[in-house]
């Protein structure tokens, strides 16, 4: 679902800038997805100041596994992420949000990372790769340990395919270690919880400000990481040392 919504009028506004989040809950709709409770948040102060967003649950997709960027073309019958490539390639910004099991992120998450990879060699109208000029961050659920531990390998993929990461670009809710109560469950504390709503405001925020200066300045510059120059041969100041 796409929406906007307007705020105070001495807030900053980001009418030009687009969102996708991604979430990759293992629990297919309609059943409640607690990832998508903080997704909520996030949505939430982006639309009030312009920003308009979307959300799509990647497991309600068929999403082939591999690392093309059509999978029909590499013996499977279906393969919807062609058509997610084409929604994600049209925001700014770019979140990835799920849950940890294990330890870890999802299945899901991995392979959405690992189809995003899939198109990373493809390039930009400047001759830089796909997704340069674009922001990553990331949202992580649970009710064990492993926060941080997700969210570095998130946004370590999203910055190695060539998304920009701004400061404190990841947020999450874990409840008290071993089985709980999860995010939205009555009296879990997580939608109060002060140090999540905070970081969730701020990585928003950072997000939002961080494209805004990239699409303002039309985007990421190209000098010295264009894949066609250095292919034909320009070295953009790059010289072998000379070892004695």
């Amino acid at each position: 679902m796409t929406e906007t919504a307007a705020t105070d009028s001495d807030a900053p506004r980001f009418e030009n800038l687009r969102a996708v989040f991604i979430n990759c809950t293992l629990k297919r709709s309609p059943e409640i997805s607690n990832t998508q409770g903080l997704i909520d948040i996030s949505t939430r102060v982006m639309r009030n100041h312009g920003v308009e967003t979307e959300t799509i649950r990647a497991i309600d997709h068929d999403i082939a596994t591999g690392v093309w960027p059509d999978m029909t073309e590499h013996g499977w019958e279906s393969d919807e992420w062609p058509e997610i490539y084409r929604r994600v390639m049209a925001a700014d910004i770019l979140v990835l949000a799920g849950p940890i099991w294990l330890g870890d992120n999802s299945s899901i998450t991995k392979q959405i990372i690992e189809r995003l990879y899939a198109c990373s060699s493809e390039l930009n109208p400047a001759g830089q790769y796909a997704y340069y000029g674009r922001v990553g961050g990331c949202l992580i659920t649970g009710n064990e340990d492993g926060v941080k531990h997700c969210a570095m390998n998130v946004l370590y993929s999203l910055q190695h395919i060539g998304y920009s990461i701004p400061p404190q670009a990841d947020a999450g809710w874990i409840g008290e270690v071993g089985p709980g109560p999860s995010y939205l469950d009555e009296g879990s504390g997580g939608p109060e919880n002060d140090f999540t709503n905070r970081n969730t405001t701020f990585m928003t925020y950072n997000l939002m400000h961080l494209a805004s200066l990239l699409k303002d300045a039309g985007g990421f510059p190209a000098y010295g990481n264009q894949r066609a120059g250095w292919d034909a041969g320009a070295r953009y100041g790059f010289t072998n040392p000379e070892y004695r």
